[in-house]
């Protein structure tokens, strides 16, 4: 591919671009995010970069879009159709308490209120058509469907990843009678067992699709005007999808940019000789946690997003509510919090001279030294104004602005800390055998001091640290995965069946268009024991039978859980990834010296600053970025 790979992340504060020249140059821009419309941000990046517009081969979007809809609720009016005896799922959820010790927090509420979901009469079980779906029930759920008036209609009826019969038939039938919506199927979104997370991942799918192809058509008829070529976009699972196709998969745009920073980090990581690592993204807005295990970003099977569960593939991210822009305030009991509220791009912290009055932890670091830059992207700091910020609360507390700064970024920091233990300790991971990358604009701020925390002995500061996630985009992948059920014992599984399934699901990945030059780069089963309530994931070859994958699975068990069973072991469900190309830049220092500096020092890097703490040291590196090391 000839011409430029330009990736855009749009942060909570700031958007980010990164382009990738054919020969693997790299140049950045960053621009204030522009939260009314994200799309202007994009345009306003694309336009400091300068480059002419037939100059460039493909834009690689990253965008936050979904996320917000479901935080802000705003998302389509969705109808759900369910089995009748079963249309209480989203209510019902798994019956777990919000919080165990806390009786007054309370789930969110679901995407689709009771008076919108219309019980169906049918039923299927696993193994047979326990009552049809009759033309009565049909007449009845057309006439129910069309006095809801829906933007979309989500079909979720039971063990449809067994048979989807019914739920072919009443998607037809609704066409047939003339309702003006959108009808999706819970068969083509989440082909697999558990009710609630099926049916709660339709109904996310459902409420986010027509505001996620609104906006990216927006977009890509603005850059369309402008003569720049069609726009992609990342994926929860880590690659990259024509705008097209993602706005018919909204549900997998939730964590779009989080993941271009993993990606981004795992390259680096790579390059740098560090197959494990500790991710940590830390913007103005929040901080993005993940996991790199040789030398890949680790995808798991979904998780809740805004307290909606979106069982879809996705590389694993921690966020948590500590960026450059959480504030400090102090609660009605006299203890200082910081977040989650955020000061964000307007107005922002005090020192961006906008409007803002509130200390953040982009002004704690300024009135602790550790943050001596003059500009942030486009934004000039006011020292000045940050000391009173910090001020006006640290009088509130009755201490030193000093030690309320400090107490600032130390409760920020705690809380990145706790994210970075969910990725690695909850996983069986130890975190002292991982690297830690460090990067986004306060990233490297933070770094040493979330390094402590863990007992992490190396930190890699990457090159394009402030950027990283934009990097991340502009060289990822185009990527496509299927699902499949399966629910057979795993040493009744055959080769031919083995063969058989591989097939299905390689035309499932391809059924709207494979990856260019693409190949399958990941074949996954999910298995358990019999009777536990969880899966494992395990990697399998298309010839293999029930003997290997039994195997397999016995040592990945006893890795991940310290034991084994003597218990048959049942295969829920299998998942590949198609993958095409990745473009690599060039990552060189300019002007590398084999510099070496000691702690506690501040470095001004291109896009973010990096603080030696007392007790580390720093060394430069030829790709760029730094190498710091916790003093023997």
């Amino acid at each position: 591919m000839t011409g430029l790979s330009v990736g855009i992340d749009v942060g909570g504060t700031f958007t980010d671009l990164v382009s990738i020249g054919s020969d693997g140059s790299v140049e950045s821009r960053k621009r204030l995010t522009t939260a009314h419309d994200q799309s202007e941000g994009v345009l306003n990046a694309l336009v400091a970069l300068g480059a002419a517009a037939n100059t460039i081969a493909r834009i690689v979007h990253g965008t936050t879009v979904a996320t917000n809809m479901l935080l802000e609720r705003n998302g389509a009016r969705v109808v759900l159709c369910a089995t009748a005896g079963a249309s209480d799922l989203l209510e019902l959820r798994r019956q777990e308490r919000a919080s165990l010790y806390d009786l007054t927090k309370h789930h969110p509420e679901p995407l689709v209120r009771p008076s919108w979901t219309v019980a169906i009469e049918e039923r299927i079980t696993p193994t047979r058509i326990e009552k049809p779906l009759g033309a009565a029930a049909i007449a009845s759920a057309v006439t129910a469907v069309r006095a809801a008036a829906p933007e979309v209609v989500a079909i979720s009826l039971l063990h449809s990843y067994r048979d989807d019969a019914h739920e072919r038939a009443l998607a037809a039938a609704l066409h047939e009678a003339g309702i003006d919506a959108d009808i999706v199927c819970s068969s083509d979104i989440l082909p697999e067992i558990r009710e609630y997370e099926r049916t709660a991942t339709t109904v996310a799918e459902s409420y986010l699709r027509p505001g996620v192809a609104r906006y990216l058509s927006r977009l890509g008829e603005r850059l369309k005007a402008q003569g720049y070529p069609q726009l992609s976009v990342m994926t929860s699972s880590g690659g990259m999808r024509s705008a097209d196709a993602a706005a018919k998969n909204a549900a997998s745009l939730a964590l779009s940019g989080p993941a271009g920073g993993v990606a981004g980090a795992a390259y680096v990581a790579r390059l740098a000789g560090f197959p494990n690592a500790l991710t940590i993204d830390i913007g103005g807005t929040s901080a993005d946690a993940g996991l790199v295990l040789d030398g890949e970003p680790l995808i798991e099977s979904g998780g809740d997003v805004a307290g909606v569960p979106i069982a879809l593939p996705r590389v694993l991210v921690e966020t948590v509510s500590a960026g450059g822009g959480s504030i400090g305030w102090v609660d009605d009991g006299g203890a200082l919090r910081v977040g989650p509220r955020s000061a964000g791009a307007t107005p922002g912290p005090a020192a961006f001279g906008r409007g803002g009055t509130e200390a953040t932890v982009t002004d704690a670091q300024i009135v602790l030294g550790t943050l001596t830059a003059r500009t942030i992207g486009v934004v000039a700091l006011d020292a000045s104004e940050a000391h009173a910020a910090v001020g006006r609360l640290a009088q509130k507390l009755g201490v030193t602005p000093e030690r309320a700064a400090r107490a600032i970024v130390q409760s920020a920091d705690a809380a990145m800390a706790r994210a970075l233990r969910r990725v690695s300790v909850e996983r069986g991971v130890d975190p002292r055998r991982c690297a830690l990358v460090a990067f986004g604009g306060g990233g490297p701020l933070h770094a040493c001091a979330l390094a402590d925390h863990l007992g992490v002995r190396t930190v890699l500061v990457p090159p394009f640290a402030g950027v990283l996630s934009a990097l991340g985009l502009a060289i990822a992948p185009e990527r496509r995965d299927a699902l499949a059920s399966v629910m057979r014992p795993a040493h009744a599984l055959t080769a031919p069946e083995m063969r058989e399934l591989d097939t299905l699901l390689v035309a499932r990945a391809g059924a709207h268009g494979g990856a260019e030059g693409g190949q399958v780069t990941q074949r996954l089963l999910r298995a358990r024991y019999y009777g536990q309530g969880h899966e494992l994931e395990i990697p399998f070859a298309p010839g293999e039978d029930g003997t290997a994958i039994t195997s397999r699975f016995a040592g990945e068990h006893e890795k991940r859980m310290g034991f084994t069973l003597e218990r048959e072991i049942e295969v829920i469900g299998a998942r590949i990834a198609i993958s095409g190309a990745a473009r690599e830049p060039r990552l060189a220092a300019p002007h590398f010296a084999d510099e070496t500096r000691r702690g506690p020092d501040v470095i001004a890097l291109v896009d973010a600053t990096l603080f030696v703490a007392d007790g580390w040291t720093a060394r430069a590196l030829a790709i760029g970025g730094y190498i710091v090391e916790r003093d023997a």
